[in-house]
């Protein structure tokens, strides 16, 4: 089974905590509350986030946390590649020459189309639609279809 982590699915609820508060600063005990998680997870997730531009650190009596782009310019690829890294079913999506059977191998080709396959996907959804209470019912599957 594919998953993300529960570091990555944690991120982004606090980023459409923070969607749904678009220019608003608010602080880890704040964004901790309001998405029901502790604040040692927030201030364990925000890290990243911020260290990849997606939020930014606000320092002060009234710091906190804020998106540094508009909701609807972020992704869940920028969310997920922020916290894990390069998106790649297998290292070989991402590392050519990594593999000693590449030469060989017949299926890094169909890992590559399922990789674009996911990737695509990811992109497909913005944050802001993320942080909508309820989807459009159109947007609740995105149809894949993979063809040779």
């Amino acid at each position: 089974m594919l998953r993300v982590t529960k570091l990555t699915d944690y991120a982004t609820v606090l980023m459409t905590v923070l969607a749904r508060e678009a220019g608003t600063v608010l602080s880890a005990s704040e964004l901790a509350a309001r998405a029901g998680l502790e604040l040692s997870t927030v201030a364990k997730v925000l890290k990243p986030l911020a260290q990849s531009g997606l939020a930014e650190s606000v320092r002060g009596a009234n710091g906190g946390y804020r998106l540094v782009r508009d909701p609807q310019s972020i992704t869940l690829a920028d969310i997920v590649e922020a916290m894990e890294g390069p998106l790649a079913m297998t290292e070989c999506s991402i590392h050519e020459g990594q593999c000693g059977i590449e030469t060989s191998c017949g299926v890094r080709v169909n890992w590559l189309r399922v990789n674009d396959v996911i990737a695509d996907a990811l992109r497909g959804v913005s944050l802001a639609s993320m942080a909508q209470s309820t989807p459009p019912r159109a947007a609740r599957g995105i149809p894949v279809r993979l063809t040779a």
